[in-house]
Protein backbone atom coordinates (compact mmCIF):
# COMPACT_ATOMS: atom_id res chain seq x y z
CA UNK A 1 0.00 0.00 0.00
CA UNK A 2 0.98 3.61 -0.59
CA UNK A 3 -0.23 6.64 1.38
CA UNK A 4 -0.12 9.94 -0.54
CA UNK A 5 -0.22 13.55 0.67
CA UNK A 6 -0.32 16.55 -1.70
CA UNK A 7 1.06 19.98 -0.81
CA UNK A 8 1.84 23.20 -2.66
CA UNK A 9 -1.57 24.43 -3.76
CA UNK A 10 -2.64 28.03 -3.46
CA UNK A 11 -3.97 31.07 -5.28
CA UNK A 12 -2.00 32.69 -8.10
CA UNK A 13 -2.60 35.24 -10.81
CA UNK A 14 -2.98 34.10 -14.41
CA UNK A 15 0.44 33.53 -15.92
CA UNK A 16 1.97 32.55 -12.61
CA UNK A 17 3.48 29.27 -11.44
CA UNK A 18 3.04 26.69 -8.69
CA UNK A 19 4.81 23.46 -7.84
CA UNK A 20 2.77 20.68 -6.30
CA UNK A 21 4.41 17.91 -4.29
CA UNK A 22 3.10 14.48 -3.38
CA UNK A 23 4.84 12.60 -0.58
CA UNK A 24 4.42 8.83 -0.35
CA UNK A 25 4.77 6.84 2.86
CA UNK A 26 4.97 3.33 1.44
CA UNK A 27 8.21 1.44 0.93
CA UNK A 28 7.16 0.34 -2.56
CA UNK A 29 6.83 3.83 -4.07
CA UNK A 30 9.59 3.23 -6.61
CA UNK A 31 7.65 0.31 -8.13
CA UNK A 32 4.43 2.28 -8.67
CA UNK A 33 3.32 4.30 -11.66
CA UNK A 34 2.17 7.74 -10.50
CA UNK A 35 0.01 10.52 -11.87
CA UNK A 36 -1.88 13.76 -11.33
CA UNK A 37 -5.58 14.44 -11.82
CA UNK A 38 -7.73 17.50 -11.20
CA UNK A 39 -11.39 18.12 -10.51
CA UNK A 40 -13.35 21.36 -10.81
CA UNK A 41 -16.78 21.81 -9.17
CA UNK A 42 -19.49 19.96 -11.05
CA UNK A 43 -17.03 18.19 -13.33
CA UNK A 44 -15.52 14.71 -13.45
CA UNK A 45 -11.99 14.12 -12.30
CA UNK A 46 -9.76 14.58 -15.34
CA UNK A 47 -6.29 13.37 -16.23
CA UNK A 48 -3.40 15.84 -16.08
CA UNK A 49 -0.15 13.87 -16.28
CA UNK A 50 1.45 10.51 -15.47
CA UNK A 51 4.91 8.95 -15.26
CA UNK A 52 5.94 5.30 -15.09
CA UNK A 53 8.14 3.77 -12.41
CA UNK A 54 11.12 2.37 -14.30
CA UNK A 55 14.21 3.75 -15.94
CA UNK A 56 13.52 5.51 -19.20
CA UNK A 57 10.15 6.56 -17.83
CA UNK A 58 7.10 6.96 -20.00
CA UNK A 59 5.48 10.37 -19.51
CA UNK A 60 2.03 11.50 -20.59
CA UNK A 61 0.32 14.90 -20.55
CA UNK A 62 -3.20 16.04 -21.24
CA UNK A 63 -3.38 18.24 -24.33
CA UNK A 64 -4.63 21.12 -22.18
CA UNK A 65 -1.38 21.29 -20.17
CA UNK A 66 1.29 20.31 -22.70
CA UNK A 67 4.11 22.83 -22.77
CA UNK A 68 3.05 24.33 -19.44
CA UNK A 69 3.16 21.51 -16.86
CA UNK A 70 6.00 19.11 -16.05
CA UNK A 71 5.78 15.90 -14.02
CA UNK A 72 8.75 14.35 -12.22
CA UNK A 73 9.57 11.93 -9.42
CA UNK A 74 12.37 11.44 -6.92
CA UNK A 75 12.27 7.85 -5.72
CA UNK A 76 15.01 8.46 -3.14
CA UNK A 77 12.72 11.02 -1.46
CA UNK A 78 9.48 9.10 -2.09
CA UNK A 79 8.09 12.23 -3.69
CA UNK A 80 6.57 13.26 -7.02
CA UNK A 81 6.05 16.76 -8.37
CA UNK A 82 3.93 18.73 -10.78
CA UNK A 83 5.49 21.99 -11.92
CA UNK A 84 2.76 24.25 -13.31
CA UNK A 85 3.72 27.30 -15.36
CA UNK A 86 1.73 29.84 -17.38
CA UNK A 87 -1.34 29.06 -15.31
CA UNK A 88 -4.77 29.90 -16.67
CA UNK A 89 -8.11 30.39 -14.90
CA UNK A 90 -9.23 27.14 -16.53
CA UNK A 91 -6.60 25.32 -14.43
CA UNK A 92 -8.53 26.10 -11.25
CA UNK A 93 -9.38 22.80 -9.56
CA UNK A 94 -8.53 20.45 -6.73
CA UNK A 95 -5.42 18.55 -7.77
CA UNK A 96 -4.91 14.94 -6.71
CA UNK A 97 -1.91 12.66 -6.94
CA UNK A 98 -2.50 9.00 -7.67
CA UNK A 99 -0.55 5.74 -7.79
CA UNK A 100 -1.02 2.25 -9.16
CA UNK A 101 1.06 -0.94 -9.08
CA UNK A 102 -0.11 -1.87 -12.56
CA UNK A 103 1.13 -0.73 -15.95
CA UNK A 104 -0.86 2.46 -16.58
CA UNK A 105 0.23 3.01 -20.18
CA UNK A 106 -3.11 1.85 -21.59
CA UNK A 107 -5.48 3.10 -18.90
CA UNK A 108 -4.05 6.32 -17.41
CA UNK A 109 -6.75 8.62 -18.81
CA UNK A 110 -9.45 7.04 -16.64
CA UNK A 111 -9.22 7.97 -12.94
CA UNK A 112 -11.24 4.87 -12.06
CA UNK A 113 -8.28 2.64 -13.01
CA UNK A 114 -5.93 4.18 -10.40
CA UNK A 115 -5.65 2.52 -6.99
CA UNK A 116 -4.34 5.04 -4.43
CA UNK A 117 -5.14 8.73 -3.98
CA UNK A 118 -4.04 11.71 -1.96
CA UNK A 119 -6.47 14.07 -0.24
CA UNK A 120 -6.17 16.81 -2.86
CA UNK A 121 -4.84 20.36 -2.83
CA UNK A 122 -6.69 23.42 -4.12
CA UNK A 123 -5.25 25.44 -6.99
CA UNK A 124 -6.99 28.72 -7.82
CA UNK A 125 -5.91 30.90 -10.74
CA UNK A 126 -7.37 34.40 -10.82
CA UNK A 127 -7.85 36.49 -13.94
Amino acid sequence: QVQLIETGGGTVQAGGSLRLSCAASGRTFSSYDIGWFRQAPGKEREFVSAISHGSGALIYYADSVKGRFSISRDNAKNTMYLQMNSLKPEDTAVYYCAATPRDMSGTYLDYRTWDYWGQGTQVTVSS
